[in-house]
């Protein structure tokens, strides 16, 4: 069994392993792996070259394919070899780069002889990747694929780790690149439905067309979201069309009951929601609650926002003392005392001090 690691822990060890060490990604499809890998050796100056290794059908597509190249000896003889031309995707320039083998376990077995030879002595047809490279793969986990079973020498040659990126992850990253108030809203409230299964019936029915719900398709169903205020039956349909008809049901009845109220709306329009929250039951501050902190730490504000929204804080957590809202300042005051959101906790200081020594003196009394 391979160990688990989320997000932050994968980033972390892929700055912590060196070059020369295979990284093995096992999980789901969708979760984010290329995206993550891309990011962070963007930031190394790294260009990262990702192979589809289950939609290719010859060696060729990884080795380039060969040509026929003649010399002559001393003595003037002719002498033909074969020599095989770089891929298009090679690095002919000696330049290091990370190379992604994606669906490796869906392969075909004279792909996996090729990469037998890239894993070890990082060559393709005798080319040395550049002196620096990185080899990452990643296996698709489940009975939902057609796989392939890896040779034991093979997957001796990784370091194996089972990728699965925490749901807190996913709602921070969707924050910060600005996905659907509904579709954040939704997963928060209902965080089984990210990697959501469509079900046996619908596999039965549909033999290997069913759709079920996974993190990229939540991303494609927000870019709808962003373009439609009221929900439509053609709407509805497309939706099933992403993530599935079970999850396309939670989700829009989530989107046409929601009344709820965001982090940034409280932040920022602070007067016309509060009405609103007057009414909120526990499970709704404590959403609420969440979703302030996740806009703290992932929304970059300009100097005019943080004044009204260090303000806005100060006021909310006024209004929970003096209304005595326990349970919901408790719960507050929870979050901030895990340190999770370490930027969020930077803004208080800086732009709320009031209610950073608050919350720093009722979790004293805790």
């Amino acid at each position: 069994m391979a160990v688990m690691i989320n997000t932050a822990e994968l980033k972390e060890t892929l700055s912590l392993t060196p070059t020369n060490q295979n990284i093995m990604l096992v999980g789901k499809h969708g979760i984010g792996k290329s995206e993550i890998l891309t990011e962070h050796f963007k930031k190394e100056g790294m260009k990262v070259v990702t192979l589809f290794l289950g939609q290719m059908s010859d060696p060729g597509d990884i080795i380039g394919l060969p040509s026929k190249v003649e010399s002559k000896d001393a003595e003037g003889n002719v002498i033909s070899q074969t020599d095989f031309n770089p891929p298009y995707w090679f690095p002919v320039d000696g330049t290091p780069i990370v190379l992604f083998l994606d669906e490796l376990n869906r392969a075909r077995p004279e792909i996996l002889q090729t990469v037998m030879d890239l894993t070890l002595n990082r060559k393709l047809a005798g080319k040395a990747l550049p002196e620096g490279s990185r080899v990452i793969s990643a296996v698709n986990d489940g009975d939902e694929y057609q796989l392939t079973d890896l040779d034991p020498a093979l997957v001796s040659r990784f370091n194996i780790y089972e990728f699965k990126p925490s749901v807190e992850e996913w709602l921070n990253w969707a924050v910060a690149n600005k996905l659907d108030e509904r579709v954040i809203n939704f997963i928060q409230g209902n965080p089984t439905w990210l990697d959501g299964d469509s079900g046996e019936h619908l596999k039965q029915v549909y033999r290997g067309l069913e759709k079920s719900a996974d993190r990229r398709a939540w991303k494609k169903v927000s870019d709808i979201m962003l373009k439609i205020h009221s929900i439509k039956d053609i709407h509805k349909r497309i939706i099933a069309g992403i993530v599935g008809a079970g999850a396309a049901a939670a989700f829009i009845r989530s989107a046409q009951q929601s009344d709820a109220i965001t982090g940034k709306d409280l932040l920022m329009k602070y007067d016309k929601t509060m009405k609103r929250v007057e009414k909120f039951q526990l499970h709704e501050f404590a959403m609420l609650n969440e979703s302030i902190f996740r806009y703290l730490e992932n929304v970059k504000l300009e100097d005019r926002e943080k004044k009204i929204a260090g303000k806005n804080l100060r006021q909310y957590i006024d209004w929970l003392c003096t209304n005595k809202k326990k349970e919901a300042l408790a719960n507050f005051t929870s979050i901030f005392e895990k340190g999770t959101y370490s930027e969020a906790i930077v803004f208080m200081v800086v732009n709320a001090s009031d209610v950073y020594d608050m919350l720093n003196t009722f979790v004293e009394k805790l």
